[in-house]
């Protein structure tokens, strides 16, 4: 038969060919049907089969964060120096933070030493000098067991100058002069 000498890829032009050339008869609607349904099936299985090679590629530790940028926004000298990160390890293998390091000594990290597991939510701490005022942008670089090994955390804020106390005159004590 002529659909079965055929290689595959030509099967849905030569389905369509022999729909629309086809005669008024119900095998032969019968035929070109089993044909469409085994291309159809050919399609589908090489569509779900590309999809696992994919989904296997993805193997490993995921780091995941909803953000990875924090903003102090403007806060006084002196207040509450420590943000939070939250991540979770999206991957199917543990995920271990090797280390992790501020762009200065104003800004120390503090991450979890132990391996996070699949699906797991941990947080890493962020601590920045508030007694240093002005603006500032600082990170903080991850190395992890990932491919790539490492992220970037951003913070970033102002820090105000407290307001000045004018010099008040000494009284005298009410001593006459």
């Amino acid at each position: 038969m002529f659909f079965r000498q055929c290689p595959p890829p030509y099967f849905c032009a030569i389905i369509l060919t022999a729909t629309i050339n086809a005669p008024n008869n119900s095998s032969h609607l019968k035929t070109v049907s089993f044909l469409m349904k085994q291309a159809f099936s050919l399609l589908a299985f090489f569509l779900l089969g590309s999809f696992a090679i994919n989904a296997q590629n993805a193997t490993g530790p995921v780091m995941t964060f909803p953000t990875t940028t924090v903003d102090y926004g403007k806060i006084e000298k002196g207040s509450d120096k420590v943000r939070k990160f939250s991540f979770t390890n999206t991957g199917n293998e543990p995920l271990v933070i090797k280390s992790a390091k501020g762009s200065c000594g104003c800004t120390v990290p503090t991450y979890p030493q132990e391996p996070i597991m699949p699906g797991e939510t941990k947080t890493i701490d962020v601590s920045y000098d508030t007694n240093r005022p002005g603006a500032f942008t600082k990170t903080v670089t991850l190395t992890t067991n990932e491919t790539p090994d490492t992220h970037t955390l951003t913070i970033k804020g102002e820090v105000l100058v407290p307001p000045t106390q004018e010099a008040v005159p000494a009284s005298n004590g009410g001593i006459k002069q």
